[in-house]
């Protein structure tokens, strides 16, 4: 078992692990990296087999560690060490960051700008419209946020069309307070319905039809933004 590295899922204590409907014993001389060093967890898995572990809540699976051989982890966290101690590393790390915040600072403008053009509001509601697309990017562009936004596997205008009305379900609904039954495609359909009556609001604001500012859902949680 050991010899072969797995996906698991955590088990009924701290030293067992589930795969799939197999209840796993973590070998004696393992030890359990937890997440957040992503170059170090690489160096271990690169090294022989390992066991990692995911939990998934939701529609999101969360990293719960890497078990692998404690001799490995401590050999690779040493190699680490003296490594990241050397002047080169730092100015390396710099360089990654200064290229990662012109990255997001230009993914930011650019969903801006799709969420805008996804709004498409008539001129009188033009400032409307971009409060709206601030908001929307604001919430959904930071890195790890987890939305939709963040998602490469959907053109872009996508990601816009689905944030805007992911963030009017929260905003201008009561869906955070609603009690939606346990049943098989309920919340899949009262999140359609809510859906369906953003995009009948954008569409009065896209049609520049008037509409009263203090009975508005919408202009109401700009407010409090």
């Amino acid at each position: 078992m050991p010899q072969q590295t797995r996906n698991v899922t955590p088990g009924p204590h701290e030293h067992a692990v589930r795969d799939g409907s197999e209840v796993l014993l973590v070998p004696r001389d393992w030890e359990l990296l937890p997440p957040g060093d992503a170059g170090m967890t690489r160096r271990v898995k690169a090294g022989g087999p390992t066991w990692t572990v995911q939990e998934k809540k939701g529609r999101r699976t969360f990293s719960r560690g890497v078990w692998a051989p404690a001799a490995r982890i401590a050999a690779v966290k040493k190699d680490l060490e003296i490594e990241r101690a050397k002047p080169a590393y730092a100015k390396r790390r710099q360089a990654d960051a200064v290229r990662r915040d012109k990255k997001q600072t230009a993914y930011v403008e650019d969903f801006h700008g799709a969420v805008f053009a996804f709004l498409n509001f008539a001129s009188d509601y033009e400032s409307l419209a971009n409060r709206l697309a601030t908001a929307v990017t604001k919430h959904a562009t930071p890195v790890g946020s987890g939305t939709v936004a963040r998602t490469e596997r959907i053109p872009i205008e996508r990601r816009a069309e689905s944030a805007v009305i992911a963030w009017m379900r929260h905003q201008t609904t009561s869906y955070d307070d609603m009690k939606i039954a346990r049943v098989k495609g309920q919340r899949r359909e009262v999140r359609r319905m809510l859906a369906e009556k953003s995009r009948r609001l954008l569409v009065s604001y896209r049609a520049g039809r008037p509409v009263d500012a203090n009975s508005c859902p919408l202009q109401q949680a700009l407010v409090k933004k």
